[in-house]
């Protein structure tokens, strides 16, 4: 058999980690749901070692965990895609686990959330980590979901492990009625409605709807979604935190790591829409989302509710089914070596041809790894082969890279202008800071979120593309900006008039 670059590449993947193969790891195995104090273990462990690293799913987090080790007189940078914070003397670190750091030997490791390894797009990230961190001590913390293939790929290197399985530090309890009974009313909700619950929608709209209504309700609340840069999710994290919000109304963005004085968490769906279609939320969703209630020290019971009766089976299954998930071999991605190669092997510059070869051609046959599906990057792939075809295939690669969602036309847009900025070799200034930042009008919001996914990305190429990204010491004053802009338009936003749930009523009467 003719092994592709590709396949030759991975069957050598774990023996390329050689900092990591040089050291007989011990891997620390914390593992069950929400609220069980797996992390805890993991980061006292890191907080006493002499030298450590944190790996986390979310810039958030990082932060999180930096601020956390600094306030214990633990030394500990800050590095993720789109910052690099260093202090004097430090030996820990915490990044984002793309940023993991193969040949920074350390003594203790934590890799955060394992479960994300099924997840399509970043899994390889979690696999990198697992395989290649150069820790004398691992700490692997997240849901039981993922552990037999984990396990598997400790042995096969001839590591230790061992297994803490967690338990809840507070019953979580499905309350009997639903919020609003057999029906959904309005109503119902706002009688219903309690000081530390918080309502968990599956959209942008539904959240800032949502939110607008029950603050005319009375109630002060806080609001937390996807498109919100940590830095505005931290800040409204910490009005909840607190007690200056009576409610929190979240996304799933609540169900990795915050931790929230969350009493009661209220679905007001049971469906979300995955990017491809609307489907029901599975047993891990609803575990990492619903285990946020009851936050130990702080409530003596968690508790769970929905809308409307019917939902309420869907979620007493969810959290009594088993949610082990269905992955036996660890996903891996592409490295640009590999991609190299093929394009010699192909005679071909164009990298969206190379990563199509290898969705189609290369079959990966190994015990332990599969290779992570390349469909989001041969898009981005297409795009920089149209736009710049004559750029080098390394600058290409960290183009077909580059943390964006195509989908959002405005992203997209800037996206190819910092493309054609490298292509032709032109500066690129920061986006200049529009006038409405210094004022409070709602109506800027979803901009000013664009404007900082934008930001983002600039800051993520500063660090690629130095000479032509030139202005990345000037991000932090501009995201905070456009941060406390945001916030003050979060509090008096108007939302849009009804939710999902409540337009589709209204189409169903007519």
């Amino acid at each position: 058999m003719t092994h592709s670059p590709h396949t030759t590449g991975i069957h050598g993947f774990a023996q390329s980690f050689s900092k990591a193969r040089n050291l007989r790891r011990h891997h620390h195995f914390y593992v069950g749901p929400t609220n069980s104090g797996k992390t805890y273990h993991a980061l006292n462990a890191l907080t006493q070692a002499k030298s450590g690293v944190y790996l986390a799913p979310l810039r958030l987090l990082a932060m999180e965990v930096r601020d956390r080790l600094v306030a214990a007189g633990v030394p500990c940078n800050l590095i993720t895609g789109e910052e690099r914070i260093l202090m004097t003397g430090a030996q820990h670190t915490a990044s984002t686990i793309e940023m993991m750091n193969p040949s920074n030997m350390v003594e203790v490791a934590v890799i955060d959330e394992i479960q994300m390894l099924q997840d399509p797009d970043r899994g390889s990230a979690w696999t990198q980590a697992l395989i290649g961190v150069p820790g004398k001590r691992v700490f692997i913390c997240g849901s039981n979901a993922v552990t037999p293939p984990c396990i598997a790929a400790i042995e096969s290197l001839d590591e230790t492990y061992e297994v803490t399985e967690t338990a809840r530090l507070t019953p979580l309890v499905l309350e009997d009625e639903s919020i609003c009974g057999q029906r959904y009313s309005k109503l119902k909700l706002k009688s219903k409605l309690q000081k530390g619950d918080a309502i968990i929608a599956f959209s942008r709209k539904d959240v800032l709807t949502f939110s607008a209504r029950i603050r005319q309700w009375g109630f002060s609340v806080a609001s937390i979604y996807g498109a919100l840069s940590p830095e505005v999710r931290r800040a409204e994290s910490e009005r909840f935190n607190s007690g200056q919000a009576d409610i929190l109304v979240a996304t799933d963005a609540i169900g990795m790591g915050l931790n929230l004085p969350i009493r009661r968490v209220i679905f007001a769906n049971t469906h979300k829409f995955d990017g491809v279609a609307s489907r029901l939320l599975n047993a891990t969703e609803v575990r990492q989302i619903a285990g946020r209630a009851g936050r130990f020290g702080l409530y003596p019971t968690g508790y769970v509710n929905v809308f409307e009766a019917d939902e309420h089976i869907h979620i007493e299954h969810m959290l009594t089914t088993n949610d082990d998930a269905n992955l036996s071999k660890l996903p891996i991605s592409i490295g640009f070596h590999q991609i190299e190669a093929l394009g010699k092997q192909l005679h071909t510059g164009k990298i969206a041809e190379i990563l199509t070869y290898l969705e189609e051609r290369s079959r990966l046959q190994h015990t332990l790894f599969a290779a992570a599906p390349l469909t989001g990057q041969i898009q981005q792939a297409l795009l920089v082969d149209a736009y710049a075809p004559s750029m080098s295939l390394k600058d290409k690669y960290i183009f077909v890279c580059a943390p964006i969602a195509l989908n959002v036309a405005f992203e997209r847009d800037y996206y190819l202008l910092c493309l054609k900025s490298v292509a032709e070799s032109q500066i690129r200034h920061l986006p200049i800071a529009p006038d409405w930042l210094a004022g409070s009008a709602p109506k800027h919001l979803e901009a000013a979120e664009l404007l900082s996914h934008n930001l983002s990305l600039y800051a993520w190429l500063s660090f690629k593309f130095p000479h032509t990204f030139v202005d990345g010491d000037d991000v932090s004053d501009l995201r905070q900006r456009i941060s406390y802009y945001i916030q003050r338009a979060l509090r008096v936003q108007t939302g849009y008039g009804e939710t999902q749930r409540e337009s589709e009523l209204i189409k169903y009467r007519r």
